[in-house]
């Protein structure tokens, strides 16, 4: 079974590596969109909707309680989604990306962590 592969893989790597996939699928259909025609661009679109198919399949395999770790996800995918903007466009984030990407990381910290008792 699938979901066995997971047991002993920490949290943070599991929602890293769904980060990635999710980013990158991202990154690869819009590349497919804007830069390429033909059979690239068909192509790159197979490419994006598979790390997209596998991003979702990682997510909704892995034994973890999704509503207890929404808040770290967003703000592990925020952060990987710069880094592959960065990466794959050149495009550095803005003062006001920047700022508000502070209130996400800290929001999802917030929904993480905080217990409320």
């Amino acid at each position: 079974m699938v979901i066995k592969a997971f047991h002993g893989v920490p949290l943070l790597v599991v929602l890293l590596m769904a980060t990635v996939l999710e980013a990158g699928g991202d990154a690869v259909v819009r590349v497919a969109i804007y830069k390429h025609v033909g059979l690239i661009r068909i192509a790159l679109f197979l490419a994006g909707a598979t790390l997209l198919l596998a991003y979702g399949s990682l997510l909704n395999l892995a034994p973890l309680d999704f509503g207890r770790v929404v808040g770290l996800y967003i703000a592990t995918l925020f952060v990987v989604w710069q880094i592959v903007n960065f990466i794959a466009f050149r495009t550095f984030p803005t003062m006001p990306v920047l700022i508000g990407g502070a209130l996400i990381v800290a929001g999802g910290a917030i929904v993480s962590f905080w217990k409320a008792d």
